[in-house]
């Protein structure tokens, strides 16, 4: 319930703000998987880094704390702002993007409504995407459980097309691969 709460309070000041977001992680993988144990939020948005002020405001306002060390400089390399909710401790990343891909994925996000607020979720396809770019173990499980739950309602293809895009890039050369691997076990199961 204080995920709920935090990731609420977060939408409503967005929504103000007309600032894109969309929470994509383990909170978007309890939407459309299976149940586990996830000790943060993640949210990515739809503005750049030259946003970064206006982010902070909204993360005061929230009651959400910058993490001690952390400074201006590292959130503009890394494009990451972890924070902390104050009374909780629960952590809270923005993660600033704005690539073609994550502009469309913004576009694509789905309202779900959570305590009479509309929070936007990334769609199951696009959690799929990120989480095969991510690539831990973890993440091939929550692809899995996602998978075995929507299968019916994923479009493969518009996943595959954005592998493919990804799979130009040197670091990503086998994600499509996995994606196939993973796809063929839930169909085995």
């Amino acid at each position: 319930m204080i995920f709920e709460e935090i990731i609420v309070k977060i939408a409503k000041e967005f929504d103000k703000k007309k600032i894109p977001y969309m929470i994509v992680g383990g909170q978007a993988v309890l939407l459309y998987g299976e149940p586990r144990l996830t000790e943060d939020i993640d949210i990515t948005l739809g503005v750049d880094i030259d946003f970064l002020d206006e982010i902070k405001k909204v993360c005061k306002k929230c009651g959400l704390l910058m993490i001690k060390g952390i400074t201006d400089d590292f959130t503009k390399k890394t494009n990451v702002l972890p924070c902390v909710e104050k009374s909780n401790r629960i952590k809270v990343d923005f993660i600033f993007s704005y690539s073609d891909y994550e502009k469309q994925a913004m576009n694509k996000a789905r309202r779900v409504k959570i305590a009479n607020t509309f929070v936007k979720f990334a769609s199951p396809e696009d959690v799929i995407i990120h989480k095969i770019v991510a690539g831990r173990p973890r993440d091939m499980e929550d692809i899995k459980n996602i998978l075995l739950k929507q299968n019916r309602k994923i479009d493969k293809d518009y996943i595959v097309k954005w592998l493919d895009e990804f799979s130009k890039l040197e670091n990503y050369k086998n994600i499509k691969s996995e994606f196939q691997k993973i796809l063929k076990s839930c169909l085995n199961t």
